[in-house]
């Protein structure tokens, strides 16, 4: 069988990668002014380490009230050569006011008490937690144990996957960047559902993600010792990621048919002794006539056909090989002995799974190259 090679959008129901403009600073000169809030996490970092080559951004605030007037090269000694002398901001509204792009790398629920001061004072606000996900304000006591405190930014935001969401992506001001396990999942799962070839309500995702998903705070069950030969899964039955995925989903579904069930996961996923890197696989029961698994890889080929991200290939994917890029790799069998379509994604969680993904989302809404300051080819060995 060969294998498909792919980089693209379905052009029948979904916009085209942004046109590139050719308005200032598309001469190697920085054009927009970026902040962070909440720098000094590993997403701040990671957006730190893009930011620095990106060739129309230019970092000029980078908050991290925990570590504010530290040095940043002695946080991430990796960012010295880029940041000299530079320490981490106090955070303040008065000090982002203005900018062309604020990135929030900050934990779940704080979010919402800092976006409302500050999605009106700049151009484009870039969520990288979960705070702005989800469309129903009823979900979030249930998934996160709290009440939304901003339910009308929730109209307002937009889910920051571009793959699916480009167009909604380029005229937003508020950008919910969709979460790792969230991302890894969806994308491998939304071309078969947009093509009818599985069922929408019989899905069994089982994920493994590397620990610098938890965050750089140490906690018991993320240290070395609780993490070293072994493996754990999580969230059994309850992960807060649940809802996201399925709503995610459903818009693929509503996009495609004009009716039917709303999207419905099991998702379990579970913490590998790996830095980072996701790996998901998804299963599904087929909805219709015979298939074989050329025909589903045909669906991917053609679903991500135009997409400068997406990878899909008949070989298996490993999370190494998108190390340190901002890519996908997507590849799917149907056993003929179950019946079951099995949908595999690896990406690099603090990659295309956050700062890689907010970036790409913001290079959309400012009308920049979507690849700008992004790769495609991941660190290897």
């Amino acid at each position: 069988m060969s294998a498909p090679h792919t980089t693209g959008p379905e052009a029948a129901s979904r916009s085209e990668p942004s046109a590139v403009s050719t308005e200032g600073g598309f001469e190697g000169r920085p054009s927009r002014r970026v902040g962070i809030v909440g720098a000094s996490g590993y997403t701040g970092a990671e957006l730190m380490r893009l930011l620095a080559d990106h060739p129309h951004f230019e970092l000029v605030v980078a908050t991290g009230d925990s570590k504010a007037d530290t040095r940043i090269a002695e946080l991430y000694p990796s960012l010295a050569l880029a940041y000299g002398d530079r320490v981490f901001d106090a955070y303040s509204p008065d000090l982002v006011d203005g900018l062309d792009v604020v990135f929030c790398g900050l934990p779940h629920g704080v979010s919402m008490g800092v976006v409302p001061d500050i999605v009106d004072r700049v151009g484009v606000v870039v969520d990288l937690g979960s705070d702005f996900r989800l469309d129903d304000p009823a979900l979030y006591p249930r998934w996160y144990g709290a009440e939304h405190t901003c339910p009308e930014l929730l109209e307002r935001s937009v889910y920051g996957l571009p793959e699916l969401f480009r167009a909604d992506i380029a005229s937003a001001d508020l950008i919910a960047a969709t979460g790792c396990n969230a991302a890894t999942s969806i994308l491998a799962l939304a071309p078969l559902l947009a093509a009818g070839v599985i069922a929408p309500d019989e899905i069994v995702i089982s994920l493994i993600t590397g620990v610098s998903g938890a965050g750089r705070p140490p906690k018991e069950n993320t240290t070395f010792c609780a993490v070293d030969e072994n493996v754990t899964a999580y969230g059994l039955l309850t992960h807060r990621h649940t809802p996201e995925i399925e709503q995610a989903l459903t818009a693929v579904l509503g996009r495609h048919r004009a009716s039917g069930p709303r999207a419905s996961v099991l998702f379990t996923p579970h913490l590998v002794p790996m830095n980072r890197g996701i790996l998901a696989s998804c299963y599904g029961r087929p909805a219709g006539t015979a298939i074989s698994t050329g025909d589903v890889l045909a669906v991917m080929a053609d679903f991500y056909r135009d997409e400068p991200f997406v990878l899909v290939d008949e070989r298996s994917p490993s999370t190494k090989a998108v190390l340190g890029s901002n890519a996908v790799h997507l590849t799917a069998r149907v056993d003929a002995r179950t019946g079951l379509v099995l949908a595999i994604g690896v990406l690099d969680n603090l990659m295309k799974g956050a700062s890689g993904m907010a970036v790409q989302c913001a290079n959309i809404a400012c009308g920049l190259p979507e690849t700008a300051g992004l790769s495609t080819v991941g660190v290897y060995p």
